[in-house]
């Protein structure tokens, strides 16, 4: 998790996945269970959110780079 831009984009979309599902399981897999780590819940909610804003970032900057191209294009 510490340095996410050397990651590519289907890496990024994995570890996503897999956090999500891991997720999932923590909030389902032991119902009613109270002996469970509450911050694991945290973090993985926090990993997933540093996760899609790198994702998204770089979505921008694609979208902002054709933007530009096309003005300069006009």
């Amino acid at each position: 998790m510490a340095d996410l831009k050397k990651h590519s984009v289907q890496d990024l979309q994995k570890e996503i996945a897999e956090k999500r599902e891991a997720l999932r399981l923590f909030r389902f897999g032991e119902a009613g269970s109270r002996a469970r780590n509450v911050r694991e819940g945290r973090t993985l909610r926090k990993d997933i959110a540093r996760l899609l804003t790198e994702l998204n970032s770089r979505n921008e900057k694609k979208t902002t780079k054709k933007v530009a191209s096309k003005a300069k294009n006009k």
